[in-house]
């Protein structure tokens, strides 16, 4: 058989379908719930510090074994690994759809998370070694809609099961896609060579469990308890860097550490680490910042927030459709230049957003990002791996995908925390502003009725007024973060082009 074979292009066609539907669960299971919080809540007879829990449980835990998934995928297999991990995953989904507790939720959801850190650095090391090198660009263009189509979907899909069903629902829906990818696997992936010798570092892989574990709890908790006013996030804080230290220390000293040194050693790696990192941030932070946004400033219920944000992942397919055509042809460097670039454009657009901007302007904005992504991922995830060994592919897909999450992780806690901040500082700028005569003021015109009602309306329109101050910070920011590490691209090496 060559590769031009029909029997080999379909099974790689099959694979591709299967591994991405992998992919889509994990990246749908990570937003998908956090619109059924409210309902949870009730059904649980819950607060709603405790009902944050399900969201929190499922972060830390994919996070906590993320790394563990190019150990076990090296240690017993690609294939193996997959289909334990999707099975796991869909029966622990059910389990989340029949909880009677809060406490069981969160279990379950701890589990569903764990189960699922494999299922994308797994996913995306099987399609690395069933396309030949000069596909594989074409094959993560395929691969990445539905790692990057997830987190925009979820929320969206999230919303409408809550409401047409109930919440048991966002868990259920998994179980059709499980089945469908457990037999895809079991039927056409190959297993892949492994080595079963392989010690497994245990310290090596407590000290990186203990330091991700309590930055990601540091993290998600931090503006709760207002970050390092609160004993709680002062220890998180200090156990995580301990433990990475340690873990540092171990893993230069170490005859076997948990991760590879060799890992490091790869510049394109190196380098394509942080990229991703900001990828993951431009991704996620916008789809977590926009939906606020829109329904709390904007007044759009959560289905016209859903058709809203919607184009921008259409945006982003078309781009990676593109893209899979062009990859090969041209410096990678410079497609992932164009579409920071464009990312960069767009989010400095968000900047001029007003209380007024229009709908329309909103969808093209989500369109430009989506399309700059969408140029981003399928370049880069070809150019980070580019000069890795395919011995140290798995677990560089799955340091990879840390990166991705961490990111995104980071990003939502500083930028939100920011939005806070500023909001409040606005708000004290603006009332400051506020005087007697003042008639009117900010509305343009007189408001009748009793003063009160004259002071409610005032205090509504500057807490309104203050935010949208807060959001365009945010926005700033996250352009300058986009701009600044752009040079970094070129400290990679530039990849073969193909003939």
């Amino acid at each position: 058989m060559t590769a031009l074979d029909p029997a080999v292009r379909r099974r790689r066609v099959l694979i591709t379908i299967t591994v991405m539907m992998a992919t889509i669960m994990h990246a749908l299971d990570g937003t998908i719930a956090n619109v059924a919080l409210p309902s949870i809540q009730g059904s649980l007879s819950a607060t709603q510090e405790q009902v944050s829990w399900v969201v929190t449980s499922y972060i830390v835990a994919s996070a906590i074994l993320t790394p563990f998934a190019g150990f076990s995928a090296t240690r017993f297999g690609l294939r193996p690994t997959l289909a334990t991990c999707v099975i796991g995953f869909t029966a622990v989904s059910m389990l989340c759809g029949a909880a009677q507790t809060l406490d069981q939720l969160v279990l379950f959801r701890a589990l569903q998370g764990g189960f699922g850190a494999a299922l994308v650095p797994v996913s995306q090391a099987i399609m690395m070694d069933t396309f030949p090198r000069e596909e594989q660009g074409k094959a993560m263009a395929m691969w990445g809609v539905g790692t990057m189509i997830g987190p925009i979907v979820g929320p969206s899909l999230g919303g409408w099961l809550t409401d047409e069903f109930s919440w048991r629902w966002v868990f259920y829906v998994n179980l059709p896609v499980g089945l469908l990818c457990t037999f895809g696997i079991l039927a056409l992936v190959r297993d892949s060579a492994h080595d079963r010798r392989r010690p497994f570092d245990m310290l090596g892989f407590a000290f990186l469990a203990i330091a991700i574990g309590s930055f990601q709890l540091m993290l998600d908790r931090g503006q709760q308890l207002d970050w390092f006013d609160s004993i709680e996030i002062v220890i998180e804080g200090l156990v995580a860097a301990v433990a990475f230290a340690m873990f540092l220390i171990h893993m230069l000293t170490g005859s076997h550490p948990f991760l590879s040194r060799d890992l490091f050693a790869d510049r394109n790696l190196s380098v394509g680490l942080i990229l991703t990192a900001i990828t993951g941030l431009i991704l996620i932070v916008t789809a977590t910042l926009m939906p606020p946004f829109l329904q709390q400033l904007k007044g759009y219920p959560v289905f016209t927030t859903g058709v809203v944000l919607a184009p921008r992942g259409a945006g982003m397919m078309v781009a990676m459709m593109m893209v899979s055509r062009l990859i090969g042809r041209f410096d990678a460097r410079y497609m992932i230049t164009l579409g920071f670039m464009l990312c960069a454009w767009s989010l400095w657009e968000m900047t001029t957003f007003t209380l007024e901007v229009s709908e329309s302007r909103i969808i093209w904005n989500g369109v430009a990002l989506g399309f700059g992504l969408g140029l981003v991922f399928p370049p880069l995830t070809t150019l980070t791996f580019a000069t890795l060994p395919p011995r140290l592919r798995t677990e560089g897909a799955a340091i990879n995908a840390l990166m991705r999450n961490l990111g995104a992780s980071v990003g939502i806690a500083v930028l939100v925390s920011l939005l806070a901040r500023s909001t409040q500082a606005n708000r004290a700028e603006l009332v400051g502003q506020l005087t007697p005569y003042s008639a009117g003021w900010p509305f343009g015109r007189v408001i009748p009725g009793p003063d009160s009602q004259m002071l409610a309306a005032w205090d509504a329109e500057i807490n309104r007024q203050a935010a949208m101050i807060g959001y365009l910070n945010d926005f700033r920011a996250m352009t300058l973060c986009t701009l600044v590490v752009i040079p970094l691209l070129f400290f990679m090496r530039k990849p073969m082009l193909a003939r």
